[in-house]
């Protein structure tokens, strides 16, 4: 049965609770999903707690931000220890520095006429890791924009009038951070940047996998990047980066999948017999 090993919830950007990504899976026929929302963990515990009532297996994971000469890259982590002091210190770091974040666009857009509140984008965050969706939900709620497209296309997209870039890890340190929590560190979605160019320097500081089969990659990319991680004796893992209906086009709930014989593969390299 299939596995979708990238997904998103309101702990982050995404606009499904953690309870109702696990009924759409369930619905979907999907033996196990795993929840990777970005640089917090907050959004697993219930999503297990709905996958014990739904019989669904919850498989623990985090997609950390990081920078490589200028490149945004991200790395997704699997089942990490989620109570390792340095990761819960690094995830309070990067919850801090998302709020100051957010306080300066919010001071960014208010010089472009628009009079957002910072209590109102937290309020729309609810208890889960603050991002630009949310500053653009609140944007829609007062008629600032139309959409949230319209949002990041004239305001908070890079480059825009009221974008902040956010604190991140340097790659090589995020790929290291999810090895000394004891998970196993994928690179994702790597025909959206340039991480080719460091891919074997990735690989002698732990990372394991290649997120291969990703809604953005054409079927020759995925076999290119299947190839890629044979070559480098490493996984190949693959998931939808489902983040809600009102996300990107494509990346639609179980829309890419993978064997649950990967699932295997992910925790026995961070149980260390692999």
């Amino acid at each position: 049965m299939p596995v979708d090993l990238h997904v998103h919830t309101t702990a982050s950007d995404g606009t499904k609770s953690p309870a109702d990504i696990v009924i759409m899976a369930k619905a979907l026929g999907l033996e196990a999903i795993a929840i990777t929302d970005h640089d917090t963990l907050e959004g697993i515990e219930p999503a297990v707690h709905a996958g014990q009532i739904n019989k669904i297996e919850i498989i623990p994971g985090i997609e950390l931000g990081s920078e490589f000469n200028g490149e945004d890259i991200h790395i997704l982590g699997y089942f990490m220890d989620l109570s390792n002091q340095k990761l819960q210190d690094k995830l309070k770091l990067f919850r801090d520095t998302r709020v100051n974040r957010m306080e300066k666009m919010v001071s960014k857009l208010r010089q472009c006429g628009i009079n957002i509140q910072i209590s109102r984008v937290l309020d729309i965050s609810g208890s889960g890791s603050i991002g630009r969706p949310h500053l653009a939900a609140a944007m829609v709620e007062i008629g600032a924009v139309g959409s949230l497209v319209d949002a990041f296309d004239r305001y908070i997209g890079a480059g825009r009038p009221a974008y902040i870039p956010r604190y991140k890890l340097k790659t090589a340190d995020a790929v290291r951070l999810v090895r000394e929590a004891g998970g196993t560190p994928v690179l994702a979605h790597p025909g959206l940047n340039k991480s080719n160019n460091i891919l074997g320097d990735l690989v002698d500081c732990g990372l394991a996998g290649l997120e291969a089969y990703h809604p953005a990659h054409s079927r020759e990319q995925a076999n290119y990047f299947h190839r890629l991680a044979t070559e480098y004796g490493i996984l190949s893992t693959g998931g939808s980066d489902y983040h809600g209906p009102e996300h990107k086009s494509g990346c639609i709930l179980g829309s890419k999948t993978v064997s649950y014989k990967v699932v295997s593969w992910l925790r026995k390299f961070s149980e260390g017999t692999m």
